[in-house]
């Protein structure tokens, strides 16, 4: 099975010398570069969101294996769908699915399904995808996409990623896709937005989920997120840092309707 792009021309540049410039113009080459546990990236069109991911990637080196986790925004497909083979074409070329690594997580969860349906037009966990093979054009992926689930069920899922990454062997980056508060005036979006960062440097996956809710913020990827959290702590993460923070209004003018995004590390 080989996924085609579903957002490129959209969200991204399709071509790829294009999107080599587009990426380039928001990496910063001299930053320091660390490994990592996890990230959280957002995942919009990247003349909106594209500084902030670009700030989190310009601090990571990317290793061969990224197991990324994003919403569910088509309703199509498992609600807990893990790509587990094929591969997907990107502007930069194909990126393999790393199976023996999905392999190992389907088999610890209960709950994930291989399934593709919930893949083809999902453009939460693919806007990643040039980022990182950009900074490592050897990278395999593990995409994960989630949709409104209980906490168990996060749970199993966040802990089948840990088994499976412990199992694995290799190095491997965690990366939850999600955008913060979505079309609500800049002074609320960064109040509200500022709880729910404040329980992902804490890697507290309850807290999280409680206080989007709570405060009914508008977080797409709280789901995806909080099960990333579950699995960094399993392997052993202490804390996140907030690389970068924004809002579309910085690029829109719209400071009446804004998205939120954060990008953070977890180590």
């Amino acid at each position: 099975m080989i996924r085609m792009p579903a957002v490129a021309g959209r969200f991204y540049e399709a071509n790829p010398e294009l999107l080599r410039k587009e990426i380039e113009a928001y990496l910063d080459p001299t930053a320091p570069k660390e490994p990592a546990i996890g990230a959280v990236c957002p995942h919009a069109g990247y003349m909106f969101s594209g500084h902030v991911a670009g700030a989190v990637y310009s601090r990571l080196i990317i290793p061969d294996t990224v197991v990324i986790l994003g919403p569910n925004h088509t309703g199509l497909g498992h609600p807990a769908a893990i790509m587990a083979k094929g591969a997907w074409q990107m502007p930069f070329g194909t990126v393999p699915i790393e199976e023996k690594l999905a392999a190992f997580i389907l088999q610890e969860s209960q709950v994930l399904s291989h399934d593709v349906e919930a893949h083809l037009y999902e453009h939460s966990l693919e806007v990643q995808v040039p980022f990182l093979q950009y900074l490592n054009p050897d990278v395999a992926i593990v995409p994960i996409c989630l949709s409104h689930l209980p906490y168990e069920a996060l749970e199993d899922i966040g802990l089948a990623v840990a088994k499976g990454i412990a199992a694995y062997g290799g190095p491997v980056l965690i990366v939850a896709s999600t955008d913060m508060s979505h079309y609500v005036p800049l002074e609320v979006a960064k109040q509200k937005d500022a709880l729910a960062i404040e329980k992902i440097i804490e890697l507290d996956a309850v807290g999280l989920i409680e206080v989007v809710t709570r405060e009914k913020i508008s977080m797409c990827g709280v789901f995806p997120t909080a099960t990333s959290l579950i699995a960094a702590r399993a392997l052993g993460a202490k804390g996140a840092e907030l690389v970068k923070y924004a809002t579309s209004g910085e690029i829109s003018g719209d400071f009446y309707q804004v998205v939120g995004y954060a990008g953070l590390i977890i180590r």
